[in-house]
């Protein structure tokens, strides 16, 4: 038997036999972890499963020996992660989100599998809280210079107050997708072309529901905003399968 398989059946569920008590899955180390899923995904490695943890999309205990011990539920939960970065070239950002509107494993197979595709939802009702500059670069890790040189190309835009720049919670995201190109040399000049179609499609959207955005009607606004919301995210998916198209004809 492989050490894999091994590490495999550590982390199963089940029963003895019937009428048995129902035996909980041990907690494992994060090396553990690394020969467990090493199979499916050959490149992963104590780093990377450390770098999602700083992304704060795992998180699992820890020993008062400060060892990282991993349930079930953490490996299920990176083995998800891990299919979405492989199979729907999906943004960590994008990630977090799907995670937290409750995308689980059942819901993301294995390479080969067929499953229906889900579209990720999209608000655009509440830009939520401000950050300052320092604290974007805290939560992002992003270089200050590429923030600067983000606003000086106009991919964000941010709000002024008392000669200090805010940001929302879009633009801090942003910023932190960006973060993930910038470590391959993409730029904000080389991001014209995402801004330019994003603000196509937003005048495209615009213009099916301008009436309606504009009604004084309380009731027609926010039906309005819904419909605008679904066709923002049936955009969203559509271009994702688009890039998706593309990007298989790049790899073959």
């Amino acid at each position: 038997m492989s050490t894999s398989d091994t590490a495999e059946q550590s982390l199963g569920a089940g029963s003895i036999g019937p009428g048995a008590q129902q035996v909980r899955p041990k907690a494992i180390t994060i090396g553990a972890v690394c020969k467990a899923l090493e199979q499916e995904f050959p490149d992963i490695s104590i780093s990377k499963i450390r770098y999602l943890e700083d992304q704060k999309l795992l998180a699992p205990r820890r020993t008062q020996g400060g060892y990282r011990l991993y349930t079930h539920g953490d490996v299920q939960r990176l083995r998800t992660i891990l299919r979405l970065q492989r199979d729907e070239f999906l943004p960590l950002r994008v990630i977090r989100q799907e995670l937290a509107g409750g995308r689980s494993e059942r819901e993301v197979t294995a390479a080969g599998e067929v499953r229906a595709p889900r579209r990720a939802a999209v608000a655009v009702r509440d830009p939520g809280a401000l950050y300052s500059v320092d604290d974007v670069v805290d939560d992002t890790g992003a270089d200050p210079k590429l923030i600067t040189e983000l606003v000086d190309f106009g991919v964000i835009k941010g709000e002024v107050r008392a000669g200090n720049r805010y940001f929302d919670e879009t633009d801090r995201e942003i910023v932190r997708a960006v973060s993930e190109l910038a470590r391959y040399g993409v730029g904000g000049r080389n991001l014209r072309v995402f801004r330019s179609s994003a603000a196509g499609e937003a005048q495209l959207l615009q213009s099916i529901l301008a009436p309606a955005l504009r009604s004084r009607n309380p009731e027609r606004r926010k039906e309005a905003i819904d419909t605008l919301e679904n066709l923002a995210s049936v955009t969203t998916h559509l271009k994702h399968l688009l890039l998706i198209r593309d990007l298989r004809k790049i790899a073959t």
